[in-house]
């Protein structure tokens, strides 16, 4: 059942006309999340996208099921491409992510011909032009982007967004740092602990593990909208949409989000904020820690509040036993945090892409 607050088209029908490039007997549809193979499916096509495209795959039943679980589709839609014996060869999936901006994964399997690969990928497009128009209509809106991302490495993916009007816009470069026992010991305490005025701290939670301070949780979102308001394709997201995207993601953990708060004036004033993650490791080794966000508001800014929190999140991986903390870093970015990352023992592990198309809506 697809939820009443869904912006979505559920029926790919209504979005996909005849597809005649299609071999006979395939068909458009949903994915059923209720049905292990099909999620199953997914996740094989997930992994060998991730295998073709950075040589070696990260994506679990977890990451599938955020997108196609009936949970997600309050801010998600699916389609898939299925052959004559109902097997799922395409996958695209669209999320309604902030006002103006739908997110769109693209995966097609790797040993079709190319010619029935092609069909299936024009496929996707479409329905994603479609929902395009869809959610931009009822946001109301004149124009809706669709930003979906590409492996650096990817031809086959580069040339198919080129011929569908996609453009590459903006190149990320995913980095990687090792972490040993030692770096417990890098902060007091990565709970609580103070350094030259600035307070860094985890977000207030009930006793016994419960629910985060609502009052820190906004805190957080509004550090990170100020943070952000000037970033590369930055789009206002509501609280209540930040908090929901964040609490989807398998990784998600209350106590890997951080303050940052300067003393002044006997009060204490959020600067920068730390939203992370667990890095579930595929291969039965360590887990790592992510962080999904950085921010610190422009005004704080040289005053060591961005290197005290990644301080933190490395103490808080080490004294978790995780072996690696990762991140993201715009390349094209003249901000300069490469050089943060690259000073604290980041380095680039593989590089990503984002494409973007803006739809009329019309």
């Amino acid at each position: 059942m697809i939820p009443e607050d869904s912006r979505f088209e559920n029926d790919p029908e209504e979005l996909v006309a005849e597809a005649p490039e299609l071999p006979s007997g395939w068909a458009v549809g949903s994915p059923d999340p209720a049905d292990r193979f099909d999620v199953a499916r997914l996740t094989h096509l997930l992994r060998a996208h991730e295998r073709h495209g950075r040589g070696w795959a990260g994506a679990g039943v977890d990451d599938v099921l955020v997108e196609v679980s009936e949970h997600g589709l309050r801010t998600r839609q699916n389609v898939v491409v299925r052959d004559a014996d109902g097997e799922i060869r395409a996958w695209g999936s669209a999320h309604d992510r902030a006002a103006g901006r739908m997110l769109f994964v693209h995966v097609v399997e790797r040993d079709l011909p190319e010619r029935v690969a092609k069909a299936c990928s024009d496929v996707l497009f479409e329905w994603a032009v479609g929902q395009a128009k869809v959610l931009g209509a009822a946001r109301g809106l004149e124009s809706q982007q669709i930003d979906t991302g590409a492996f650096a490495d990817d031809e086959r993916q580069h040339k198919w967004l080129a011929d569908a009007g996609f453009e590459r816009v903006r190149t990320w470069w995913q980095m990687s740092r090792p972490v040993v026992s030692d770096e417990a010991d890098l902060v007091p305490e990565p709970a609580r602990w103070e350094d030259r005025g600035v307070v860094f701290r985890r977000v207030r939670r009930a006793p016994e593990g419960g629910m985060p301070d609502a009052e820190d949780l906004r805190k957080v979102h509004e550090v990170l909208e100020g943070a952000f308001v000037d970033h590369f394709n930055h789009h206002e997201e509501t609280f209540e949409e930040f908090v929901h995207r964040l609490r989807e993601d398998p990784g998600h953990r209350w106590d890997h989000w951080w303050l940052a708060e300067l003393v002044e004036d006997g009060g204490r004033t959020p600067v920068g904020t730390l939203v992370g993650a667990v890095s579930e490791s595929s291969g039965g080794g360590p887990d790592g820690s992510y962080v999904e966000y950085l921010g610190v508001l422009e005004a704080a800014r040289g005053r060591g509040v961005a290197k005290g929190l990644l301080r933190t999140i490395i103490a808080d991986a080490a004294a978790r036993g995780r072996d690696r903390v990762g991140l993201e870093v715009d390349a094209d970015s003249s901000t300069g945090a490469d050089g943060l990352y690259t000073s604290m023992g980041w380095v680039t592990k593989y590089v990503t892409e984002s494409w973007h198309r803006d739809v009329p809506v019309g």
